[in-house]
């Protein structure tokens, strides 16, 4: 994504906002046509580059932009790139986020066929919000993500009384505790959207599971979970849409990933785009991986971030295979880490 002043004309590869010499703001603007003009190989690995022979390509747009990126794959100078999206839900978009949320966000989006809301669609947000802890800790989604969010919708005419936000406790804290350490119920606030505690609301029985009933009434589920190494965040995240105490019998009934394939056989679409730039390990420690990931179906997504980062696979990805999943945007060889 480049950005330039309708004044000027100057352009920026990086979102400042307003243009410093003529103070107006900068418009997006995006590639239609993007050709090789320069590749590099590199033969020596590094621990965020393990896998060699790698390629670095210096790429232009048919404005003359130039920028660089990775690629697992040899192109030749001339050669034009160019990635065709698909609806398909085996199908798991990445994006690195170069500079900024929105652009990778945008981009995800788009590789899995984009949405196309009304201002009348009812859509509800699912964010990761499971312990009181600052945004800088890596455990929630983080407010940027939230609001990047919030702001797309927006922008493509959903109104902002159709916007919900929503997440209950599963554990010993209170969610509004977690909202406000988080700082994602700052964003709500913000925004002028309204959060919800879905545990002081309605469950409706449906083929065992207590659903909340806000989740039903929506036209669109957005998942917007924080990705966590050696977790299948994103899946998991959709139980927060379950009765708390039904959710805890189930368990002792059905594996995750039965509970899971029902509970989403009863949901309206689900969209997830996960938050994969800084992630925890197992310790707690933050790896910077600076990923946006997309799907229509969180189980492929949790596994092939599981893939990225070579960890050991939670019980509800054991049986999900790999080769039936088509990856958008970025290969796994250009992103895979050694921790």
């Amino acid at each position: 994504m480049f950005y330039r002043c309708p004044k000027c004309k100057r352009v920026w590869q990086y979102p400042i906002e307003k243009c410093p010499d003529c103070f107006v703001n900068l418009e997006k603007v995006k590639q239609k046509e993007i050709r090789v003009v320069a590749v590099s190989r590199v033969g020596i690995p590094s621990v965020s580059h393990p896998k060699t022979p790698y390629f670095v390509l210096l790429l232009e747009d048919e404005n003359g932009n130039k920028w660089v990126q990775k690629s697992a794959k040899e192109y030749k100078i001339g050669d034009k790139i160019k990635i065709e999206p698909s609806q398909e839900e085996k199908v798991v978009a990445i994006w690195i986020i170069k500079y900024d949320i929105p652009e990778s966000w945008e981009r995800v989006i788009e590789l899995i066929g984009g949405i196309k809301p009304e201002s009348e669609t009812r859509i509800l947000l699912l964010p990761t919000l499971v312990s009181p802890s600052h945004p800088h800790l890596g455990e929630n989604t983080s407010p940027e993500f939230l609001e990047t969010a919030i702001k797309y919708l927006l922008e493509k005419g959903v109104k902002r009384e159709n916007i919900k936000v929503a997440g209950q406790s599963f554990n010993e804290f209170p969610i509004e505790i977690s909202a406000q350490k988080s700082q994602l119920l700052k964003i709500c606030q913000k925004e002028k959207i309204e959060p919800l505690n879905l545990s002081e609301g309605n469950f409706l029985e449906r083929d065992g599971l207590k659903i909340s009933q806000k989740a039903l009434e929506a036209d669109l589920i957005i998942n917007i979970p924080r990705l966590k190494i050696g977790e299948a965040r994103a899946s998991q995240n959709l139980f927060k849409l379950l009765d708390k105490t039904n959710y805890l019998a189930q368990e002792y009934l059905s594996t995750e990933k039965e509970i899971f394939e029902k509970l989403k056989k009863q949901l309206p679409p689900v969209l997830t785009v996960a938050q994969a730039d800084s992630v925890q390990k197992q310790d707690g420690r933050i790896v910077h991986m600076r990923l946006t990931m997309a799907c229509l179906n969180p189980l492929y997504l949790d596994r092939i971030f599981a893939q990225i980062t070579a960890s050991p696979l939670p019980k509800i990805l054991k049986n999900v295979n790999t080769e039936d999943i088509r990856v958008l945007g970025r290969k796994i060889e250009e992103l895979e880490w050694v921790f």
